[in-house]
């Protein structure tokens, strides 16, 4: 029943994005394709409430995977994931006088299956990334935002409290592809059990000192607490399950070349939590052959390097043309699973002229696994005496995955960006013996 639903959700949805491509939406006020909500501006209370320092935030994700060849599973199939998100911004100078003071409030719920769990990667080792970036972090409902911003000094300094995330702020990167490995804070898909990136929420406070126009530096505290991945936490405010803090620091340049707009961030983490080794027993041999718990480190840490630059206009328009970004995270070797991970991507903002708020992308990513939990599979292996892939008890060796994603995004109104995309995935989970895999994938982002 569940599949035949799953089904149904995805040829609805693929109706609908069909009809709205043919240009079959109504013209009315509800639906204007120059209003940038898709309920419209209800009347003009949407604008007044907005001039008054309230901004009611409602839109949607929604994902489609299938798989068309390869992978660990080839049995053809599509799997479905959405994202619906309910918040309100508030400009607090506008409701109470607060002078340069904001807040936010926003709830999210996921639900959904994923195309990289049980077709495209051995469920004994998973994928490293994911086809559909939207999928994840438990079907229910979150408290994703909960904070207060003030300004201080002529906006020199930026503090913030609250629950959020740290990729809000630190490693932040924008989410034009559908590929987990090109989406948002790539810290936060890297460094395990430690970083939790949206929709989840933690205890943080973010301080921002302005050095200038282009430059800025900024540190963060924030709560790190496993228990509030688990279903039905997601509105846990108290620090009970509390491991310890994540601590990151960054500096971020924001040149503009040529009037052509480019951010550039380098940082580094700590996490003052316990961190199991990955290979290592307490006595410093390895724990796969002596069968001892495995050491245990008192931090972990790892850094990052973000760059995005516009690199051309388009016929003299600067809000058309070639983007360029990379990212490159790196981490402890002693205690993470993934050691490095590297991508770089193309976005052409407006490639036609008939169609000048469309965008095509590339990109390629890189993740490689931790040689020492490499070496650790391998000596499990060797320790229950099993050799053949085959054997459900085998622990399959991962190394390196690569991803790469080519998409255009039809721009159908201010409020809906379409996105269909192809998805090629080699050694997906970084296991060899997996067959690479090609996915066609659907995005659907819609504002209400």
């Amino acid at each position: 029943m569940k599949k035949n639903n799953n089904a149904q959700r995805i040829g609805q949805l693929s109706a609908i994005a069909a009809m709205m491509l043919a240009g079959s939406v109504h013209a009315a006020d509800a639906f204007s394709s120059d209003s940038e909500w898709m309920t419209g501006d209800w009347g003009g209370e949407r604008t007044k409430l907005i001039e008054q320092g309230i901004d009611i935030k409602m839109d949607y994700v929604g994902e489609v995977g299938g798989n068309l060849h390869g992978g660990f599973n080839d049995d053809k199939t599509a799997r479905y994931a959405d994202q619906f998100g309910l918040g309100v911004a508030l400009d607090l100078q506008k409701l109470w006088g607060w002078d340069n003071t904001q807040a936010k409030i926003q709830f999210t719920n996921r639900n959904g299956y994923n195309i990289s769990n049980d077709r495209v990667g051995d469920p004994r080792a998973g994928t490293l990334s994911s086809s559909q970036e939207v999928y994840g972090r438990g079907h229910m409902v979150r408290l994703t935002q909960l904070w207060i911003k003030h300004q201080f000094f002529d906006n020199k300094l930026d503090i913030k409290a609250g629950y959020f995330g740290e990729g809000e702020d630190f490693n932040t990167f924008p989410c034009e592809f559908q590929n987990l490995a090109f989406c948002g804070s790539q810290v936060g898909n890297w460094a395990t059990n430690i970083w939790y990136n949206w929709p989840v929420s933690q205890a943080a406070i973010r301080v921002k000192y302005n050095i200038n126009d282009e430059l800025y530096a900024q540190i963060g505290a924030y709560n790190q607490n496993p228990s509030q991945l688990e279903h039905g936490n997601g509105f846990k405010l108290s620090g009970s399950g509390t491991k310890g803090t994540v601590l990151p620091v960054e500096l971020v340049w924001l040149p503009n070349p040529n009037g052509l707009p480019g951010e550039y961030r380098v940082g580094y983490y700590k996490s003052t939590a316990d961190a199991n080794d990955v290979r290592e027993d307490v006595n410093g041999f390895d724990a796969a052959t002596t069968g001892d718990a495995y050491r245990t480190h008192s931090s972990k840490h790892g850094y990052w390097f973000v760059a995005q630059q516009q690199l051309t206009s388009h016929n003299g328009d600067k809000s058309r043309g070639l983007n360029i970004a990379a990212n490159a995270t790196f981490h402890d070797k002693d205690t993470n699973f993934i050691d490095n991970y590297q991508s770089v991507m193309f976005v052409y903002k407006g490639p036609f002229d008939a169609r000048p708020k469309d965008d095509v992308g590339i990109g390629a990513a890189r993740i490689h696994v931790n040689n020492d939990v490499k070496k650790n599979a391998e000596l499990l292996n060797v320790s229950n005496g099993v050799s053949d892939y085959d054997n459900p008890v085998f622990s399959p060796i991962r190394e390196t995955e690569y991803n790469y994603e080519i998409n255009y995004g039809f721009h159908v109104t201010n409020w809906l960006t379409v996105r269909p995309n192809l998805q090629y995935i080699t050694h997906p989970g970084g296991v060899d013996e997996v067959d690479n895999a090609l996915v066609a994938g659907l995005k659907i982002q819609s504002t209400f």
